[in-house]
């Protein structure tokens, strides 16, 4: 079984609490949190309660990114960014310095090469080779999909790139994403998920199904937790 499963009733409080928990020890051993945001409605709540628990975090040692965005503008209903913002960034007084958004607006290709361009830049300041977060929040699409990993897509097979653009075919569309290098080089993975929508996929997954990109989910040299709402 990868990483540590932790099924709860109690699944809006004990993600903030893990989300918190983990941000406190960062800034304690290096200064600062590096965290990679998820979309969908799954984090929503989560990410009110981080704002509301963690209102004393010193946001502006915080280092905000995504792990994925939809092509869309920033105040689209379907922009992870928006998300965000309404349940985290303004609730929390997050300061926009500690922000890096995927610009879902623009020509894809560009937006992607941007982004990676920001994390490589951010890596070579920290004397990194490949940037290193801290926490990478994911969910799990019905598909078995992660950030904008799709079954069948190009980017699954994508070894040197970290961040890029990605058609979807089965929704005929473009998204940005992390690739699997970037964030399996993470200190921690987490998985969110509703474990009651779709327990059988996740049980495939945590047991390795490779047909299913979230089983290709494996931190080099850092953990992964799975915390299912039950």
């Amino acid at each position: 079984m990868a990483g540590e499963v932790v099924r709860t009733k109690n699944f809006v409080a004990d993600a903030a609490n893990f989300i918190v928990d983990l941000a406190h020890k960062a800034l304690a051993e290096r200064h600062e949190f590096r965290i990679a945001l998820s979309g969908g409605n799954t984090p929503r709540p989560v990410y009110s309660e981080v704002a509301r628990i963690g209102r004393d975090l010193p946001w502006d040692r915080a280092l905000i990114t995504f792990g994925d965005e939809r092509c869309v503008p920033p105040d689209d209903a379907q922009s992870n960014f928006r998300m965000a913002r309404e349940t985290l960034f303004v609730p929390a007084n997050v300061p926009e310095k500690s922000i890096m958004r995927m610009r879902g607006e623009i020509d894809p290709p560009i937006a992607a090469q941007q982004y990676q361009d920001d994390v490589d830049l951010l890596a070579t300041q920290r004397g990194e080779q490949i940037y290193r977060h801290d926490l990478i929040l994911l969910g799990v699409g019905d598909d078995g999909h992660t950030a904008s990993l799709f079954p069948e897509s190009k980017a699954l097979s994508e070894q040197n790139q970290r961040v890029v653009a990605n058609f979807v075919a089965k929704l005929n569309t473009w998204r940005l994403t992390f690739t699997f290098p970037l964030i399996n080089h993470a200190r921690h993975v987490c998985f969110l998920v509703n474990a009651k929508k779709q327990s059988e996929l996740i049980e495939r997954i945590i047991n390795g199904d490779a047909q299913y990109p979230a089983a290709r989910v494996k931190p080099v040299s850092g953990k992964l937790t799975w915390i299912l709402g039950e």
